[in-house]
């Protein structure tokens, strides 16, 4: 059997403007939302987690790559939606967690964190080498990125063969590669200056050079299963701008993938684009979007305009205060965030709320954040919310009421602004 992500390729490749989005997050909500999104077409949900929220030790998250399937199994069950329509996959397998360690070390870590996500079922494998470890010297380059690709492209190999001998039909991994690979989560102010696009000759040497890699480590067939190379396409976010999608300054690169007959672009950091952007880096050969901060951006939105109708309805001493909570927390445990945010004292309080960058994500599942979400959701289902206050804080979602189009509750109404988000790359991708 094909994999389904080929399948789009080749319709793609064959002159349809066809592509898939990447829904690159673990929180139930926003995966929910996804969910009920396509629930009533045929399309695939791609589902991505990243190597620092699911990892072999639990990730921030808690998960193991076993465990984030059964998550994802479990929300299948609960949300009517086919997990046959499921693609896992992991984005940013490589030693990016351990790049302050040696690079023997690093590799050790990195090729047991593939060979669990292969194992545990995940069919698309974004295989990254590209972050230099900490003996790398400064010869650090194509080469050894993929060198290294290489060598966990085998380990990936080897562990499907492992995996047969259970599941003889299981589908075999697809993998995406690449050397310039953007940071995931948006880029911080000093590395955003002058986002340039990748040449097409950088590109053209990056498969050649991982092309070769693979050969080299013994998995030259494996080259077949390579549906995507991760460029710059010049498309980035920061804490508070969005570097918007030029299709002029790519031209030449988008020029060169229909050279390519089994392989698109993947663009990472879509996140805030427009859907015209969305839907022109597509039309030139990003056939797979990256998307993860603008939906829980979005859900935060969401939660921060709950509260205010929480606030306009409850006594204090039984709000959930879910907005002061997030903020303690975050000024409690500063790391997932203090390295993104600059400036004043001022400006650092607006961007910990409000930023593109979203670090507000990070907080999410600690107990105290999840605890006040379940109040927040337990106190606005225990009353009846005016619409006149979902007017004044969720404007859009007041819209869809009054057209018949949403059912009031604080769940639909998350759902709702997230998919806001998700429309986008529906239409992106011509799910619309």
């Amino acid at each position: 059997m094909q994999h389904p992500i080929s399948e789009i390729i080749k319709n793609y490749k064959s002159g349809n403007c066809v592509g898939i989005f990447s829904v690159c997050t673990s929180n139930q909500t926003v995966i929910e939302a996804a969910m009920e999104k396509l629930k009533d077409s045929s399309a695939y949900l791609l589902i991505e987690a990243t190597a620092n929220q699911v990892d072999q030790f639990g990730g921030y998250t808690g998960m193991k790559p076993l465990d984030f399937k059964l998550y994802i199994e479990k929300l299948c069950t609960e949300n009517d939606f086919p997990f046959e329509r499921i693609i896992l996959g992991g984005d940013h397998l490589g030693p990016l967690t351990w790049r302050n360690v040696h690079t023997s070390d690093a590799m050790l870590h990195a090729e047991e964190l593939i060979r669990q996500y292969v194992l545990a079922g995940f069919t698309k494998i974004h295989i990254d080498t590209s972050m230099p470890l900490k003996d790398d010297r400064s010869d650090f380059g194509d080469y050894i990125i993929a060198d290294r690709a290489g060598l966990l492209c085998k380990v990936a190999e080897d562990t499907f063969n492992e995996r047969l001998k259970s599941y003889p039909e299981a589908l075999h991994p697809v993998y995406v590669i690449g050397s310039e690979v953007p940071i995931p989560g948006g880029a911080v102010a000093e590395e955003s200056e002058g986002i340039q696009v990748t040449t097409s000759e950088a590109f053209e040497k990056t498969v050649k050079t991982f092309q070769d890699a693979f050969e080299k480590a013994g998995v030259a067939n494996a080259f077949d299963y390579v549906v995507g190379v991760v460029v710059q396409p010049g498309v980035e976010f920061g804490s508070e701008v969005v570097w918007d999608y030029n299709r002029e300054k790519a031209k030449a690169l988008n020029s060169t993938i229909k050279n390519y007959s089994r392989i698109v672009f993947e663009a990472h950091s879509t996140d805030y684009q427009t859907k015209e952007n969305l839907r022109a880096l597509v039309e030139d050969g990003f056939a797979i979007l990256k998307v993860g901060p603008a939906l829980t951006f979005a859900l935060r939105e969401g939660l921060f305009g709950l509260s205010q109708i929480e606030n306009e309805l409850f006594e204090e001493k039984f709000r959930s205060n879910f907005i002061q909570v997030i903020e303690d927390a975050m000024l409690y445990e500063t790391g997932h965030w203090d390295n993104h945010y600059f400036g004043s004292e001022e400006c650092v309080r607006i961007e910990r709320k409000y930023s593109f960058s979203d670090r507000c994500r990070y907080y999410l599942p600690i107990k105290v954040v999840n605890c006040a979400f379940n109040k927040l959701m337990e106190n606005l289902n225990s009353v009846d919310i005016p619409l006149t206050l979902i007017s004044q804080y969720m404007n859009s979602q007041y819209k869809e009421i009054r057209n018949h189009q949403l059912e009031l509750s604080p769940e639909n109404l998350l759902k709702s602004k997230i998919g806001e988000v998700l429309d986008d790359y529906m239409y992106a991708t011509g799910e619309f």
